[in-house]
């Protein structure tokens, strides 16, 4: 259990680490930019703890998380643009405003109408700092991994009308894009961005799929990989337990492995 004064400890030690004097050297050469990678690479050890139900370990993963805020946080008091507690304080306020339905006496009917509340509110708090969209796609941010960016691009867009109220269309155009692929694959003549543009559109397609299917892109493709990686090192595992390497096996025999790795997943 923490102490009460647990973040105030957090805070000194940053404050410490940034020290002009006495810091760390490497803490104190840091910048907005060059943070960003460790904070997404921190949020991605943060959801393979998750994924792996590593709950000791997503105690930790959370708390370095939680440390690039507290460094953010320092870098800005520094230049005396914010501190910690006004992050704290806007989203305080921002979560109490909201959620009327929790922390005052308004009443929606269904999530359909607490989304659209949502959504209203966080229209209001651009018209209040003067942010004027010119689409409703301009708060989807560029730095996304591309199929979560994908996702909520569909998802704004579905907001506003602008998608099928039916799956049929949906598989439909997938599979119009897998044709669009092969056509342009399977020229005399192959173009590599031509190709590549046709896949781009096939890949939007598929997630476009998932969504209408109630699930995650980049959750589905996580698992996808973490369950090909599994199968695939216990393939490499009965190839070693036979003396081999992968190199001295053809292809037709690691598929009759992964067919066996497939049957015991099964028993």
């Amino acid at each position: 259990m923490s102490s009460p004064n647990s973040i105030e400890q957090l805070l000194s030690i940053m404050a410490t680490l940034r020290d002009p004097e006495t810091g760390c050297p490497w803490d104190k050469k840091q910048t907005f930019d060059t943070i960003v990678p460790h904070t997404i690479e921190e949020t991605y050890e943060v959801v393979d703890a998750i994924h792996n139900k590593d709950w000791h370990n997503l105690k930790e993963e959370l708390g370095d998380l939680l440390f690039q805020v507290v460094f953010y946080s320092q870098i800005a008091k520094e230049q005396q643009l914010f501190e910690f507690d006004d992050v704290v304080a806007v989203l305080n306020e921002k979560l109490t405003r909201r959620h009327p339905h929790v922390f005052s006496d308004a009443i929606f009917a269904n999530e359909q109408q607490i989304d659209d509340n949502w959504q209203a509110e966080k229209a209001k708090e651009k018209a209040r700092l003067g942010s004027v969209e010119k689409s409703i796609l301009d708060s989807v941010p560029k730095s996304l991994p591309a199929l979560s960016r994908a996702n909520k691009i569909q998802k704004r867009c579905a907001q506003h009308g602008f998608d099928w109220d039916t799956l049929g269309p949906v598989v439909d155009k997938v599979h119009e894009e897998v044709q669009e692929v092969l056509d342009e694959a399977l020229q005399v003549n192959v173009e590599q961005h031509k190709v590549e543009d046709e896949l781009g559109d096939l890949l939007f397609a598929t997630v476009n799929l998932v969504r209408h299917l109630k699930c995650n892109p980049e959750v589905a493709l996580a698992k996808a990989n973490n369950k090909f990686e599994r199968r695939f090192r216990a393939v490499e595992e009965k190839v070693l337990q036979q003396g081999k390497s992968l190199d001295e096996c053809d292809l037709d025999y690691l598929d009759s492995l992964w067919d066996l790795v497939k049957q015991d997943e099964r028993k």
